[in-house]
């Protein structure tokens, strides 16, 4: 894979977008162009055009005709955004702010919500899009309205809810790679107060990787998961309505899906990795044997259960709404580990995992209604996790440890409450001030042990165990100062200062001297109150942007700059404490992101539509020192490419019976890091694109629909993540499809 750098002119860029600003103060947003979205980004329905955030719209149709069906799909078609589904759970990195803390203990920086529901569990998080109404993608810390663990920002997932017609439909999908997929829907209005809705989906492609010589075990990066989602909306009285839903999801895909690092990069072992451009085929083949343990076939096993309800109430001036879930979710897995232990030596190691995660929350809110100078709203927010885990490490004899290195959590809970506000007042008709403010307290507590057993079973007669318990209490008050203003009816000008707070937590291990239910901490082996548990990370942001329709209503210009100010960076990595090998968060100090975005459409003719979206980021660390040594003032944080442009076109030609439809999108993107701190390795992807066909047959007047696509045409394979031991998870190759679509 060659070093396609993107080379996006600043100086043009800003010239070509003045431009596009000058032009637009006149223009009007009349005739028939570009629809209107609405949008409940800001907790309020409003058109997304007036709505003050940077924020991006996918539309559910959007998404079935291109094939995005996963939360990993999405990245391609956002600036500065990269949501990559890794071998521990789905990734979100918005404008650099990321996090690699995928186990029970830790938080994201992005909030990922279906429905207004926040997921806690990123392994939940890779949920399968079917019957959605769209996805809206928040960019830059939402602390106010969202709460804790936003500081990146906000993907929410709306499925589409019952409505008063009957509506029926199923497709079926099938590709290279075994890929096969069904999926049904059916809206039935049961009568004037009550209407139902009912989807299912079901979708399986074989593995990606390939087994080298030796290798025995199926490997992973496949796919095998099915959803369905029953959903009734009741009419009470002429002033209120409830809107409950029911999903259960089962997923088997086999998250032993990883390579070794050395698949990508050539002098690791010197602590400066070079790109190889190595062959598709090459990347995605496993060759590592491991010397000292036999392979297990890997496995996943993940079962979901949410129940949730909505309430709106139309008090008269003013709405009160209430939001209520319930979570149930489990997962088993068997992984195989490549564990590099020295810088060219490497042994394996099987881990066995088994986690029942259950979670509620609560949210009750009033918001004024009517088209009054006052526009505000308030409420309050309670969440509660509750996780039982157990982590077995075998084959890891070789670095001194009993043959089942056990961790067992039980219970991990974590706790959150809120209380927040915002209010937007109109100083006049075309400007209008917005503050807002909210104040969280978060708890987490720990109680478990770390075991070192002769087989799975413990046996108190020949197995030592010691403490991992722990706790933190953390609290902050987040706020958002903002003003917009109307500089023409097509045209809004906004600029605001938010802050955002993403809890702190603890790492593995214990306290000396201390004791919970019988099992103590010994002195040989207490980690040091300070380094045992982490703090908060926050960020102050500063952003300015743009949005406006022109050329008649056929053009559109969403424009953002932003700034951020950085602190207590949460970071992390497998790393050696007291001779044993843990899974540890520290704080990096402080770090700088700043950048341009520019999106939006524009419809060439009836028949043509162009869609774009460019960043240009500059984030890096201003204060950081990994081992306390090495100064990485100046380095660029993860998946941080200085330039990316996306584009999209379609066009739609008219032939006799129907319309054939073909669509292309490309993603150029600058290369950028992923490192490894706690070793000092830097493993940089190069420049790439990234592209998508599609070609479409809609016949006139008929029920039904095909499109056969094509996505990663260049079949460019790159590391989504690469962590400590040397374990890279490889993006999807190139694949190819049809999909069959039919509506009663």
């Amino acid at each position: 894979m060659k070093d396609r750098r993107v080379r996006t002119n600043p100086k043009l860029l800003a010239l070509a977008v003045a431009g596009i600003v000058a032009g637009s103060a006149q223009a009007q947003s009349t005739g028939d162009g570009i629809q209107e979205v609405m949008v409940t980004a800001q907790r309020m329905t409003t058109p997304e055009s007036k709505t003050p955030v940077a924020l991006s719209v996918l539309q559910g149709e959007q998404l079935e005709r291109a094939g995005l069906d996963t939360p990993g799909a999405l990245g391609q078609r956002l600036p500065n955004t990269f949501i990559e589904n890794a071998f521990d759970g789905l990734r979100v990195t918005i404008r650099g702010i990321s996090s690699a803390d995928n186990t029970d203990k830790g938080d994201p920086s992005a909030a990922f919500m279906v429905d207004g529901i926040y997921l806690a569990r990123p392994q939940s998080q890779n949920v399968t899009f079917y019957d959605v109404e769209r996805v809206e993608v928040l960019r830059g810390p939402q602390g106010t309205l969202y709460g804790r663990n936003t500081t990146a920002g906000v993907i929410n997932v709306i499925s589409k809810a019952p409505e008063r017609r009957f509506d029926a439909g199923f497709d079926v999908t099938a590709g290279d790679h075994g890929a096969r997929q069904a999926g049904a829907m059916v809206n039935v209005p049961v009568n004037d107060v009550l209407a139902l809705r009912a989807a299912a989906t079901w979708n399986e492609h074989d593995p990606y990787l390939r087994n080298g010589p030796g290798v025995t075990r199926r490997l992973g990066l496949d796919r095998d998961d099915r959803a369905a989602r029953l959903a009734a909306k009741l009419a009470l009285g002429r002033d209120a309505d409830l809107l409950v839903r029911y999903e259960t999801s089962r997923d088997d895909t086999n998250n032993d899906s990883t390579v070794p690092d050395a698949n990508f990069y050539d002098g690791i072992a010197s602590g400066k990795p070079v790109w190889k451009d190595a062959a598709t085929r090459d990347v995605l083949t496993y060759r590592f044997i491991a010397p000292n343990v036999a392979q297990q076939q890997g496995y996943s096993h993940k079962k979901t259960d949410a129940l949730s309800s909505e309430l709106n109430w139309n008090l008269g001036p003013a709405t009160l709404s209430w939001l209520g879930a319930h979570r149930d979710y489990e997962h088993q897995y068997r992984y195989n580990f490549y564990y590099r232990v020295a810088p060219a030596i490497a042994i394996g190691a099987n881990q066995d995992f088994d986690a029942h995660y259950v979670q509620d929350s609560h949210e009750l809110r009033i918001a004024t209604r009517g088209a009054g100078p006052l526009q505000a709203q308030a409420g309050v927010y309670w969440f509660r996790e509750k996780t039982s885990a157990r982590y077995d490490f075998s084959g890891l004899e070789a670095v001194g440890l009993t043959p089942h290195y056990v961790f067992v959590n039980d219970p991990t809970v974590s706790r959150s409450k809120a209380v927040f506000g915002q209010a937007t007042y109109a100083l006049l008709p075309r400007l209008r001030a917005t503050a807002g403010a909210r104040y969280t307290e978060d708890d987490k507590t720990r109680r478990g042990y770390i075991g070192y057993q002769q087989t799975p079973v413990f046996d108190p007669a020949t197995d030592p165990r010691e403490l991992n318990a722990s706790a933190i209490s953390t609290s902050k008050t987040t706020w958002r100062l903002g003003l917009d203003y109307d500089l023409a009816p097509a045209t809004l000008l906004y600029g605001a200062v938010a802050t955002g707070y993403k809890s702190g937590g603890f790492n593995d291990g214990c306290v000396a001297g201390a004791v919970v239910d019988g099992i103590a901490c010994p002195d040989a082996s207490a980690v040091p109150a300070a380094t045992l548990v982490y703090q908060p990370e926050t960020v102050r942001a500063y952003e300015g942007g743009l949005k406006t329709r022109f050329w008649n209503n056929r053009a559109s210009l969403n424009l953002a700059a932003f700034h951020y100010d950085y602190r207590n960076l949460q970071l992390s990595a497998e790393t050696v404490v007291n001779g044993k090998p843990r899974f540890d968060t520290s704080n990096a100090g402080q770090a700088s992101v700043r950048g341009l975005e520019a999106e939006g459409q524009v419809l060439l003719s009836a028949a043509d539509r162009l869609t774009y979206a460019a960043g240009l980021l500059d984030a890096h660390y201003t204060r950081y020192a990994p081992d306390g040594v090495h100064s990485w003032a100046g380095v660029k944080l993860d998946r941080t490419p200085t330039r990316t442009l996306t584009l999209g076109y379609e066009h739609r030609f008219r032939l006799s019976g129907g319309s054939l439809v073909a669509g292309a999108a490309t993603r150029a993107s600058s290369g950028y890091l992923l490192s490894v701190p706690t070793q000092q390795l830097m493993f940089r992807v190069p420049g790439h694109t990234e592209s998508d066909l599609r070609l479409g047959w809609e016949p006139d007047g008929a029920r039904w629909s095909v499109v056969a696509r094509v996505r990663n045409l260049e079949d460019d394979v790159r590391p989504v993540s690469i962590n400590a031991s040397g374990l890279a998870a490889p993006s999807a190759p190139r694949t190819a499809d049809v999909r069959f679509d039919y509506r009663y």
